[in-house]
C-alpha cells in the first residue's frame, strides 16, 4: 500500500480530532446551542443534559467516583494553574511548602515559579537517568509544612510513565495532597484516582482526538475534600471554581473522546506499542550509534524518543521534513537549547541537540513506520556520511580522548 505523506507522527503535540467525536459534537454548534447554565427552558437544559453526560464519561475514564467532581477548563495550562495554585493559596494557613519535578511540563514549572515569587517554597526534584523519580528522595523532600506535592503521569517528551500509586500512597500517608497532570496520560495508560492515591488531576481533549480549547480538573470530594481558590471570578459556574459559560459542543467533544478512549483502550494500547516496538527495532536494526531516552518499560505506548549520536537534530528535522515530528532542542531566538528534561536526565548536550520525538497515535498505520525507518535511516546515514566526527569514529578514534585545540 502506498504510503500519502506527509506522515503526522506528532500526537504528543496534539493529536486528530476523531471523525466520531466531529460527528458527536457539530450537533451542539446549530441544533442543540442552548446555554447549558439557562434551565427554564428546553434549550438550556438539553445543553446541560449533554454537558452531564460528557462529565461522566469524563469520570468513567479516569475512575473517579462522581461526575461532581469534574471541573470544565480550557485546556490542561488552566487546570494546572487551577490545582496548583488553588490549593496553595487554600491551605497557606497549613503550610508554604511545595513539592514538585524538574521535568514536568511548563505550565507546572512556571505556576510554581509564580507562587514563589508570593513567598511560597519549592522542591523541585531532579529524576533518576531513566526519567523516573527517586520515591526516596521524595519521601525526604515531604516536611510539616508541605501541602501539595505535584508529579505528572506521563512525561511529555520521554514517555516516562512515573509510580503513581506509590507517589499517591507516601502522599496519604504524610497528609499531602497530590496533583497529577495527566493531559498525555489519560487514554494512554490506566489511570484510577481512587486507587491511585490522587487528589486532584489535570487532563484536555486535544491530546486524546478531541478538539482544542477544552479541558479538565477533577477536584477530589471525599476523603479528603480538596478545595481550591479559584482564579476566575464571575457567575459561579463549576460550582464557583471555574465561572465562564461552558463551551458545550466542545465539552460533548471532550465526552466522546474519553468514551472511545476508555472503550477500545486495550485494543489501542495493544497496537500502538506494538508500532513503537515496530518502529525502535527497525531503527536499532539499521542504525548504530542510537540511544533511547527515559525508562524502556515505564513508557506510554506511543512514545519514541531517540537521540542520533554524530547528527544535528535540525538537520535531521530537515531532512525528514515529510514526516512531523518534534526535536528534542527548543528553539529560542538567542540560542539553541538541549531540552531540559533530557539535560535532567544527564544526557549530553551533544546527544540531546540530535534527539527526535516520535509521538504515534491512533491514526498511524504499519506502513507509515516503515517508510519512517527507512527515511531516517537514508538520512541519518546522508548526514553522519559529511560529518568529520563519523569519520574519525570510523576510523576506530574515541572522540573523548581528542584533545580539541581552538587556533
Amino acid at each position: 500500500m502506498a504510503v500519502v505523506t506527509p506522515i503526522y507522527l506528532d500526537n504528543h503535540s496534539t493529536t486528530r480530532v476523531d471523525p466520531r467525536v466531529v460527528d458527536a459534537m457539530v450537533p451542539y454548534f446549530s441544533t442543540y446551542y442552548g446555554n447549558a447554565a439557562s434551565r427554564t427552558h428546553v434549550f438550556g437544559r438539553l445543553a446541560e443534559e449533554a454537558v452531564d453526560t460528557a462529565r461522566g464519561q469524563l469520570a468513567k475514564a479516569i475512575g473517579a467516583r462522581t461526575d461532581k467532581e469534574i471541573v470544565l477548563t480550557s485546556g490542561a495550562t488552566e487546570s494546572d494553574n487551577l490545582a496548583i495554585k488553588g490549593a496553595a493559596h487554600m491551605y497557606r494557613g497549613k503550610g508554604d511548602h511545595l513539592i514538585t519535578v524538574c521535568t514536568e511540563h511548563k505550565a507546572v514549572l512556571d505556576a510554581h515559579h509564580a507562587l514563589e515569587q508570593e513567598g511560597f517554597r519549592v522542591t523541585f526534584l531532579p529524576v533518576q537517568p531513566n526519567g523516573l523519580v527517586d520515591l526516596t528522595l521524595l519521601q525526604a523532600a515531604i516536611t510539616d509544612q508541605t501541602i501539595l506535592i505535584s508529579i505528572m503521569a506521563v512525561n511529555n517528551e520521554i514517555g516516562v510513565v512515573q509510580p503513581l500509586a506509590e507517589i499517591g500512597k507516601i502522599c496519604k500517608e504524610r497528609g499531602v495532597l497530590f496533583f497529577c497532570d495527566a493531559a498525555q496520560g489519560v487514554g494512554k495508560i490506566a489511570i484510577d484516582v481512587e486507587a491511585m492515591g490522587i487528589d486532584l488531576l489535570a487532563f484536555t481533549a486535544h491530546k486524546m482526538y478531541g478538539p482544542k480549547g477544552v479541558g479538565a480538573l477533577w477536584v477530589r470530594r471525599k476523603n479528603p475534600r480538596v478545595r481550591l481558590e479559584p482564579l476566575f471570578h464571575g457567575g459561579g459556574h463549576e460550582r464557583g471554581l471555574r465561572s465562564g459559560t461552558l463551551a458545550v459542543p466542545l465539552i460533548v467533544a471532550f465526552g466522546k473522546a474519553a468514551g472511545l478512549a476508555t472503550a477500545e483502550f486495550a485494543e489501542e494500547t495493544a497496537r500502538i506499542g506494538a508500532l513503537r516496538q515496530r518502529l525502535w527495532d527497525g531503527l536499532r536494526a539499521n542504525l548504530a550509534h542510537i540511544e533511547l531516552n527515559g525508562d524502556a518499560v515505564a513508557r506510554a505506548p506511543g512514545n519514541l524518543n531517540v537521540s542520533f549520536a554524530y547528527v544535528e537534530g535540525e538537520s535531521l528535522l530537515m531532512g525528514i521534513s515529510d514526516i512531523a515530528v518534534s526535536s528534542g532542542s527548543a528553539c529560542t531566538s538567542a540560542s539553541l537549547e538541549p531540552s531540559y528534561v533530557l539535560k535532567a536526565l544527564g544526557v549530553h548536550d551533544e546527544m540531546a541537540h540530535t534527539s527526535i520525538r516520535f509521538g504515534i497515535g491512533r491514526f498511524n498505520t504499519a506502513e507509515e513506520i516503515d517508510y519512517t525507518v527507512a527515511r531516517v535511516t537514508e538520512v541519518v546515514n546522508r548526514l553522519r556520511e559529511m560529518s568529520p566526527l563519523w569519520e574519525m569514529v570510523q576510523e576506530g578514534i574515541d572522540l573523548s580522548t581528542v584533545n580539541w585545540t581552538g587556533h
